[in-house]
């Protein structure tokens, strides 16, 4: 500590003290990197007011009144937030997982370039239209037609169903 009347050195004061703060922090939340935040901010607003917090007999008391108030404005966010949400939220519902089909077909679209998998996503997924897609892909309506013609082709190869009628049509 600087004698009385002696500005102490921000510098200083932060490498000598920042470790202790956190760790006292750290008991407190539970979790070092809220801890390392509070601290920080602490002494971010000391740094603002250094020229009068360091003339304090005991800067340091008064980042660490800082820091603690922090914490407990913070642990008292997010106790109000956890207490709306558990009064908000009803039970989640259940939803199941993708089925073996959905899995494959994923799979499957993975292997095709990406123009005929964009195009097969956009056309069979997305509803848009054969002249909607090559708008968007900027391409003529025949080149998607060729996409959707490959894509089919790819998919009904990879998913080993070549005499789908799906297959077929193009």
């Amino acid at each position: 500590m600087p004698a009385a009347g002696t500005p102490a050195d921000f510098d200083a004061v932060y490498a000598a003290q920042y470790a202790d703060l956190t760790v006292q922090l750290y008991a407190y939340f539970g979790d070092r990197q809220e801890a390392q935040d509070v601290v920080q901010e602490a002494f971010c607003r000391a740094l603002r007011k250094w020229s009068s917090v360091s003339r304090y007999d005991d800067p340091v008391a008064w980042v660490r009144r800082v820091a603690w108030n922090l914490a407990v404005s913070r642990w008292r966010r997010s106790r109000t937030a956890l207490s709306f949400l558990r009064r908000q939220r009803p039970q989640e519902p259940r939803v199941e997982g993708p089925n073996t089909d959905r899995i494959e077909l994923v799979e499957a679209l993975a292997t095709l370039p990406p123009a005929q998998r964009r195009a097969m996503v956009l056309h069979y997924l997305g509803d848009l239209s054969v002249s909607e897609i090559a708008e968007r892909e900027n391409v003529a309506i025949g080149t998607v037609k060729s996409w959707l013609h490959r894509g089919r082709a790819g998919l009904a190869v990879q998913l080993h169903q070549s005499d789908h009628p799906e297959a077929r049509r193009a």
